[in-house]
């Protein structure tokens, strides 16, 4: 019940926010089993687009707090009449963790990213991607990394189905223990395609497929399938 009443307290606060559209998540991923909430904002411009989005986790002591709390906001800024847009962006958060009697916390070490975006959509606005190369700074770990993102939408069944998401790759120093020895990569690579039914105009219910490659502490290629609901504002 605890863990019921600090979820429905922190959805609506962010509800306050007026953002696009919030999601809730249940994760069925192995070691996993938790809430998540995303507030999510796109919002376009006579000069260019803002977008972010809040993720907060809900598992930390047995449910009572938030385990992990990250944000990412990005802002494109149009080159003319081009499909081309200059992107500026940062991402930060962090988390703690229960472990029996002790408690820890960790940093999401800051990034500030900076490229360009290719942005494609159709006439009526029902499909689109766009495409990001972007410079990758990651505090205390890389002066000089890289990013490739591609961002998809595609509205289907007069807009009853929405089919939609987001890849990333980029370069990161990763080290993970296996027994008295360490790991090491240099890649991520994260993706989170997701379906939608759209049940009238401000609610859906569908989920999404997380699958990663050496993310979240997870050494190798990893699958977390959620179902979700969402609001839209």
């Amino acid at each position: 019940m605890k863990k019921l009443i600090t979820i429905f307290i922190v959805l609506f606060v962010v509800a306050s926010l007026q953002a696009q559209n919030l999601q809730v998540h249940y994760d069925f991923g192995k070691d996993r089993k938790l809430v998540t909430s995303t507030v999510e904002m796109f919002k376009p411009d006579k000069w260019g687009s803002t977008f972010f989005f809040i993720d907060m986790n809900y598992d930390a002591d047995n449910g009572k707090t938030v385990s992990l709390a990250y944000w990412e906001i990005a802002r494109g800024l149009n080159l003319g009449k081009s499909p081309f847009a200059a992107h500026v962006e940062f991402n930060g958060g962090f988390g703690q963790f229960n472990m029996g009697t002790s408690y820890g916390a960790y940093a999401i070490n800051n990034a500030w990213l900076a490229g360009l975006d290719y942005n494609l959509n159709n006439a009526d606005y029902t499909r689109g991607i766009t495409f990001q190369v972007l410079y990758k700074y990651i505090k205390d770990k890389s002066d000089a990394s890289f990013q490739l993102t591609s961002v998809w939408y595609m509205h289907m069944l007069k807009k009853k189905l929405t089919f939609s998401g987001f890849a990333d790759f980029w370069g990161e120093d990763n080290s993970f223990a296996n027994g008295e020895s360490f790991d090491n990569t240099k890649f991520v690579f994260l993706t989170e395609p997701q379906l939608w039914y759209n049940a009238t105009e401000n609610l859906s219910f569908g989920g999404e497929i997380e699958m990663a490659s050496n993310f979240g502490g997870v050494k190798g290629f990893a699958v977390n399938p959620t179902l979700a609901a969402k609001w839209k504002f």
